[in-house]
């Protein structure tokens, strides 16, 4: 806290202002900066408005003129000039507008609008109220938050002072907003699955361990919401997706944070050539939500493992898979940097897909493809498999594979869930499934490069 705010904060108060109204006059039928200036566009230089308005936002700049000051207000959609003479606001309202008042402080407005002689739309203050009080400074206009870090960290100061940050997490909204409007369209039904479960499944991940003292019973944060959306097919929906975060106990980078945000959608009697279709359609309606050029044409292009392998890594991928991380190793150092163009990568070995189905004329492939973008992974999908024995079989062999260091920790992400076989063996339809990490695709379409930069608060170390 700064001492002379604090010193101004007291002055205020026994002068009998309040600097934390819980209600103000001058907030009612408030009009936003950018409706202002839309509504008041015709007006000419030094015309005035016939009707006044009023203003809130958060004090930015301020420009002393002896008797007469030029500030700007900022609020959501942008900002506003404000300019305060002392002789329209009364000789002590402008005192305590310049000696009481900081740059930070939430203000009310209230007056004429007007252009100004540089053309620029204003209003001609007649009223001022605090409406928040900051104890501390706003970060410096030119030094600001720069670090990466700190921007992480204060995420607020970094909102306030970083235009290009709040149309980032502006576009993070739109986006995920056009995906549920474009799943309601093709009737998916919004559906919401615990947070909490008994037995991790549905991902290739290490979960996160909690403990219900109610229950005396260990839960584990969710890895992936994908067995109970299936199991909701087999209650009758028949289109069902989620949106919501997920956990995984994993190293933090630049594409991975501990907790993030995936979309989920499963579709009854589809496979994995209906889930190509909806990636697609979701994809590029989300590219023009965000206003970006990437993934708008269609279709994506699509390359097999096997293919890729041969043309990439010049040997088959079967000499990588009697040790699974040489065959993460050689797709992603040797493939995936060429996949810059949106393109499905299709038929992974089984080995590496318990819960996908099996190609019919091929058993060692399965039907799965994932969305690969400028060299990052966007989505996965499968033809779900759906036989309760065969599913049991895989999981057990899954996790029997995976004995050593970090493949045994992130198989527990692959548990079995009795209650989700016993879901299966009442009956599954055939039927498709998609994930799409969102903060990747937000990443992707507002060219940032690190997952941090589009997540409101990510996952930091606590500061000693």
């Amino acid at each position: 806290m700064e001492e002379p705010r604090k010193e101004k904060l007291d002055r205020l108060l026994a002068a009998g202002v309040n600097p934390y109204p819980a209600r103000s006059e001058i907030l009612n039928g408030r009009l936003s900066s950018s409706e202002i200036k839309k509504r008041y566009d015709s007006l000419a230089v030094a015309q005035e408005s016939p009707d006044k308005v009023r203003i809130a936002g958060r004090m930015m700049t301020r420009r002393d003129m002896g008797k007469a000051c030029f500030a700007h207000l900022q609020d959501g959609a942008g900002r506003i000039q404000i300019y305060v003479r002392k002789d329209v606001l009364g000789e002590a309202a402008f005192e305590s507008f310049t000696k009481d008042l900081d740059l930070g402080d939430w203000l009310g407005a209230e007056g004429l609008v007007f252009r100004t002689k540089t053309g620029e739309i204003s209003i001609r203050a007649e009223k001022i109220e605090l409406l928040s009080k900051a104890l501390r400074p706003l970060p410096e206009k030119w030094h600001g938050l720069k670090d990466p870090e700190a921007r992480a960290r204060q995420r607020e100061l970094d909102l306030l002072s970083n235009e290009d940050s709040r149309a980032v997490f502006a576009s993070r909204s739109r986006i995920i907003q056009t995906l549920r409007t474009l799943l309601a369209a093709r009737d998916y039904m919004e559906v919401e699955t615990p947070m909490m479960q008994q037995v991790p499944g549905g991902a290739v991940a290490r979960p996160f361990e909690t403990f219900h003292n109610a229950l005396k019973q260990k839960f584990f944060l969710r890895v992936a919401p994908e067995l109970f959306l299936k199991r909701c097919l087999v209650g009758g929906f028949e289109k069902v997706y989620e949106i919501g975060r997920v956990f995984r106990n994993e190293g933090i980078d630049t594409f991975h944070n501990p907790e993030f945000t995936i979309l989920e959608a499963y579709e009854a009697y589809g496979n994995i050539d209906t889930m190509m279709d909806l990636t697609e359609y979701l994809v590029t309606g989300a590219a023009e939500a965000a206003g970006s050029d990437k993934c708008r044409k269609k279709p994506f292009a699509r390359r097999s493992i096997p293919e890729l392998f041969k043309e990439y890594v010049g040997k088959d991928y079967t000499a990588f898979m009697d040790e699974h991380k040489a065959f993460d190793h050689a797709f992603d150092e040797k493939i995936v940097p060429h996949l810059t163009e949106p393109t499905f990568v299709t038929d992974f070995p089984a080995e590496l897909s318990p819960l996908a189905k099996l190609r019919a004329d091929n058993p060692r492939l399965t039907e799965r493809f994932e969305l690969y973008v400028d060299g990052g992974e966007i989505a996965n999908a499968y033809s779900e498999l759906n036989n309760s024995e065969e599913q049991r079989r895989r999981l057990v062999e899954y996790r029997k594979s995976r004995t050593q260091g970090s493949e045994k920790e992130e198989a527990e992400g692959m548990g079995l869930d009795e209650s989700f076989i016993e879901a299966l063996e009442y009956g599954m339809p055939p039927a498709g499934g998609l994930g799409i990490g969102v903060d990747r695709l937000v990443m992707l379409f507002t060219g940032q490069t690190s997952i941090r930069n589009v997540l409101l608060f990510p996952t930091l170390k606590k500061e000693t």
